[in-house]
């Protein structure tokens, strides 16, 4: 028998992923110590994002789904990240146009079944759908990380709503060592006033002889 020649999946690189699916889009995104990312730039990264998003059996990795979650994805972060804007709805209502959801009656008991038209929109409609739910729930949860050069969003899912960081273990550990550096690095001595002139000498010119 030949040895197989099928190339074992990619695993998902981004340090943020399990968020609800509309943010785990726009978390396709991120820095880190090597520059920005983006997991979407290529068709081998969205097959990873679909298989980490458990869409990899609803869609195929291909060009026109790319193009759709793009589109999608900037139009949530023109109302996540900015203040929200009538183009910036109009631009999800596009998205959430291409699809809607199937009810009847199966074996078990009720069913749904979302659909999209053309197909390749269904997982970008699915974010878009899923976004809304966040909407409705409690949009005050729907955050982005504290730290200014992170570009990661989450949903506080915290008793209290009091979550700051994508992660504690990178963003939020890093802000506190900053803090922590700034309190213990020791504050310059204050300068002392100038020493006035001697007799006889303008303030600031060189003495002269008699």
């Amino acid at each position: 028998m030949p040895p197989s020649t099928t190339r074992p999946a990619a695993e998902d690189p981004r340090p943020l992923t399990g968020e609800p699916l509309s943010l785990d889009l726009l978390n396709t995104r991120w820095i880190d110590a090597d520059g920005p990312h983006d997991l979407l730039g290529t068709l081998e990264g969205l097959a990873v994002w679909l298989r980490s998003a458990g869409l990899a059996d609803q869609s195929a990795a291909d060009r026109p789904t790319l193009d759709a979650l793009l589109h999608t994805r900037d139009a949530l972060l023109a109302l996540v990240d900015d203040q929200p804007t009538t183009e910036a709805a109009s631009a999800l209502n596009d998205v959430l146009a291409h699809g809607s959801v199937h009810h009847r009656l199966g074996p078990d008991g009720p069913e749904t079944h979302p659909r999209a038209e053309p197909p390749h929109w269904l997982p970008a409609w699915l974010a878009a759908a899923d976004y809304l739910t966040l909407l409705d729930t409690a949009p005050q949860r729907v955050k982005g990380c504290a730290n200014p050069r992170c570009v990661l969003h989450y949903y506080d899912t915290t008793k209290n709503g009091g979550r700051r960081w994508c992660s504690m273990a990178v963003c939020g550990n890093r802000a506190k060592a900053a803090s922590h550096y700034a309190r213990a690095r020791p504050r310059p001595a204050p300068r002392s006033a100038p020493r006035a002139g001697s007799a006889g000498e303008e303030p600031g010119a060189p003495g002269t002889g008699s």
